[in-house]
């Protein structure tokens, strides 16, 4: 895992999300507020959690509901210009994330000079948004076409909002992914946003990709972390940084250094 220690510099990194509000074109857009209203959000978010110690962060189009598995060019535009508008005063290495089109999120991750993207990658799924079949294939290709081999691609191997359409373990379809798919990391996530990865689910994949990083994707909170992150090698947290631990809201500059300190304690203790 040196890679993954000689970009965030520590080990068990957490990365702490910036949830942006809805992007043109999406139903939730506040017109009146338009593109500048999403960057100041942005940016408050981005120094709350920079100030509170995270080891990196996440651009996310979380409120892009309800969310589509491909998304248009007024969505990769705003992305790549929130991001590049806040590039100077991200101190962290940072990555993108753009629900659920794993092509957008390369495109932009290069563009920005991201360091990783986070997505469904692999799998077949009855989800939310209809028959989800993503291809990893499709997505690494067009990373190596482009010229993004250096965008580190995070796996999220159990998909939120959805279930699979298959009936293999989770320790099977991890190692089959290690095997077929090329991930830099895995994320084992709970059933949607804010819900609690199982340790047994961790401890299972971990047990079946050796040494291929396996992350905390949803779920970790300040009263489970410190049970959680001894079963993982990084952590992903988003909605209970917020204030009063609410997706929707804004960072928490408090709750940020409160999780941080558990973090530190699990390190320093081995966990």
């Amino acid at each position: 895992m040196s890679w993954l220690h000689e970009v965030f510099g520590v080990s068990k990194p957490v990365i702490g999300m910036i949830h942006l509000p809805a992007l043109p074109g999406s139903p939730l857009y506040d017109t009146a507020r338009g593109m500048k209203g999403i960057l100041e959000w942005a940016r408050r978010d981005l120094h709350a959690l920079q100030e509170g110690g995270v080891d990196g962060v996440m651009f996310c189009n979380e409120n892009d509901r309800p969310y589509i598995l491909r998304v248009d060019a007024a969505t990769v535009a705003a992305m790549a210009v929130v991001v590049g508008a806040l590039r100077s005063e991200i101190q962290v290495p940072f990555g993108i994330d753009i629900l659920w089109d794993p092509v957008a999120a390369i495109a932009v991750a290069h563009a920005t000079g991201a360091q990783f993207v986070r997505e469904v990658f692999t799998g077949a799924y009855a989800s939310d948004m209809g028959l989800w079949s993503p291809s990893a294939g499709e997505a690494l290709r067009y990373r190596r076409a482009i010229g993004a081999d250096a965008v580190r691609v995070f796996f999220n191997i159990n998909a939120e909002f959805a279930a699979p359409l298959g009936s293999r373990s989770l320790a099977e379809i991890a190692r089959s992914v290690v095997f077929s798919s090329l991930p830099d990391v895995l994320c084992v996530s709970g059933s949607l946003t804010g819900v609690p990865v199982r340790i047994e689910d961790l401890q299972a994949v971990k047990e079946a990709v050796g040494t291929i990083p396996v992350f905390i994707n949803t779920g970790a909170r300040h009263d489970n972390i410190a049970d959680l992150l001894p079963w993982a090698d990084g952590v992903i947290v988003g909605s209970s940084l917020k204030v009063d631990g609410i997706t929707w809201n804004p960072v928490d500059p408090g709750r940020v250094r409160a999780f941080m300190d558990i973090v530190r304690r699990v390190r320093e203790t081995g966990g």
